[in-house]
């Protein structure tokens, strides 16, 4: 068994030519989280940093959460400049021995907006010349960056469009399975509309006989909300997979809203649907599924209802479209409400009232 590093770094050139270094340091957890920025003088930046990674590790094989993950930078980048998030990323990974480099010194750069699909971006060929320029002849870095492969580089510098590059293998994307759902947003009349949250998850191998298993909440990642909502979205998807049987422990997962700047509970059955159809749990519908309803024991499958009936249910009829699935709390459902079902029907949409996930 090769033993891992304590620590590990990668560097970055910053666009007036310095070196900026990113250092990765391992160490128990103890029941800390499982990554930490320290970067007190930028806590937004800290906060980035975090949310690179842990979103980069969402398409790797094994999930092992007994260690913490300390991440440090030697300077601060200018604002709005991404190229140090490549760094950040491989410098978790060889501290993790999740990446072995073939040099004692390792560059990156490059960004994504995709990390939790193990895409890479950059400009590589303008990096590639920058880098020349910096480096002494032999001085044996290895050089790692975002982007398609171009022509003429060196062997020393290998360009990658996703994570999966690192280790020859194919774009881990492949793996990933995405699904969608909507749910109206109620704002009081003119900025209403419907959101999106969007569920990602990529299958976990089985733990080896004396591991421990990863902690379900610990496995979802939620990017741009707040702490508290991130706590929410997690305890929804932890309760509902538990409702499933055989839900937990298999999957690390990544769910984004398209509007995170939204209150109330009134997402979690959209939230939940999406993450049903992401794991092969629901049939797909022709269109859309536009679902509202949240519970308190999502763990016994059960749909609670919600408060905005009436403006809930006219955004709905305004937005629906032929092929959409309609999914509304069963509390919702009297005989106030039957011309609005025939108005679904009318637009080509079906409907369902539940009061369980899983009998739809």
């Amino acid at each position: 068994m090769i033993a891992l590093p304590t620590s590990a770094e990668c560097r970055c050139l910053l666009p007036d030519g310095r070196v900026l270094t990113v250092t990765a340091t391992r160490r128990p957890r103890a029941n800390r989280a499982d990554v930490k920025c320290a970067l007190a003088a930028a806590p937004q930046l800290a906060e980035r940093v975090q949310q690179v990674v842990r979103l980069a590790r969402h398409t790797e094989l094994r999930l092992d959460s007994r260690d913490q993950v300390v991440l440090s930078m030697d300077k601060l980048p200018p604002a709005g400049w991404r190229d140090w998030e490549l760094a950040a990323v491989l410098a978790d990974r060889l501290v993790r021995g999740q990446y072995h480099a073939s040099a004692p010194m390792l560059y990156g750069q490059g960004w994504s907006d995709a990390w939790h699909l193990g895409q890479v971006d950059g400009q590589p060929r303008q990096a590639a010349e920058r880098l020349r320029r910096h480096l002494a002849a032999g001085s044996g870095a290895m050089l790692v960056l975002g982007g398609a492969a171009v022509d003429g580089l060196p062997d020393n510098m290998l360009c990658l469009c996703h994570l999966g590059g690192l280790t020859g293998h194919a774009d881990p994307a492949a793996a990933v399975s995405s699904a969608r759902a909507w749910f109206p947003l109620h704002s009081g009349g003119a900025n209403d509309s419907l959101g999106w949250v969007e569920v990602s998850v990529h299958p976990l191998l089985a733990q080896p006989q004396g591991d421990v298993a990863p902690d379900e909440e610990q496995t979802i990642a939620v990017p741009g909300l707040d702490l508290a909502g991130q706590l929410a979205v997690r305890r929804a998807l932890a309760g509902a997979r538990h409702f499933d049987g055989r839900g937990l422990g298999r999957w690390r997962t990544v769910v984004r809203f398209g509007q995170p700047a939204f209150h109330g509970n009134s997402y979690e059955l959209a939230l939940v649907m999406a993450d049903r159809l992401a794991r092969g749990r629901e049939f797909v519908p022709a269109g859309r599924l536009l679902a509202s309803g949240c519970s308190a024991a999502w763990h016994a499958g059960r749909v609670d209802s919600v408060d905005g009936r009436a403006p809930k249910t006219a955004l709905i009829l305004r937005q629906v479209a032929p092929g959409d699935r309609v999914l509304l709390p069963k509390d919702w459902h009297d005989a106030s409400m039957a011309p609005f079902a025939d108005a679904l029907r009318g637009a080509g949409a079906s409907l369902a009232w539940i009061d369980r996930i899983g009998i739809l």
